[in-house]
């Protein structure tokens, strides 16, 4: 986890840097990225997709005196991030893991009782018995953290997971067919572009991504990923 803590931001700024201008990402490539990181896919592999598709971009674009259209989207790195990370898997390239402590991480027992607490009053103001009852097992879980003298940050992530995966099933179950059709329809606009760049399971994946996240954007609804921790 703290080895990803800077995923999205080291992925967002090389995509910018490449791009050569300023693009803010959408909630699509946000998806996308998330479905990397759940993945386990390295960043060094994104980064490296990245700079191989707009390698071979900058090429065409020579040769064609800059007559290519231009890049909109992460979803148009997809490919080449997949080559990379299976390169990197074939070649068993290990990236250094430098130890830190908890206490140098920032994931003080104290501070991360506090981040739990405060997602739990977010989830808690959903009113729905699903929210209330995952709410209550969020402050039970910050109860136990400040009672442990060195708390596990790696079983409590999994914990949190299926606690996202309960809170996403009610997000779900909350939402109206109508909404939910709506956005899977602008992912699917989002994503025509690429579809020839991914795979169906990569499709239907950022699709549920894009859903999730837009639904929670709605609702006020956090993550509860010790990765959405900031550790300033």
């Amino acid at each position: 986890m703290l080895n990803y803590f800077n995923y999205f931001t080291e992925i967002e700024i090389r995509f910018q840097q490449r791009r050569g201008t300023l693009l803010l990402l959408s909630t699509l490539d946000w998806a996308l990225i998330e479905m990397w990181r759940e993945a386990g896919v390295p960043l060094e592999a994104v980064l490296q997709g990245i700079d191989d598709a707009f390698d071979r971009y900058d090429q065409r674009a020579q040769k064609t005196a800059g007559r290519v259209r231009k890049v909109n989207g992460l979803a148009w790195c997809a490919q080449a991030v997949m080559a990379a990370t299976e390169a990197m898997r074939d070649a068993a390239v290990g990236v250094a893991k430098t130890a830190v402590s908890e206490e140098d991480s920032g994931f003080q027992p104290q501070r991360i009782a506090a981040y739990l607490r405060q997602n739990a009053a977010a989830v808690r103001a959903q009113q729905d018995a699903a929210f209330v009852s995952l709410a209550e097992r969020l402050r039970a879980l910050a109860d136990e953290v400040e009672t442990e003298s060195a708390p596990s940050t790696e079983g409590l992530e999994i914990t949190l997971t299926a606690l996202e995966e309960r809170m996403f099933a009610a997000l779900m179950l909350s939402a109206t067919e109508e909404e939910v059709v709506v956005l899977r329809a602008q992912a699917a606009r989002e994503l025509a572009p690429y579809r020839g760049k991914m795979s169906a399971v990569q499709l239907k994946q950022v699709t549920e991504q894009f859903v999730h996240k837009r639904l929670m954007e709605a609702r006020g609804v956090p993550r509860l990923s010790l990765f959405y921790m900031s550790v300033e």
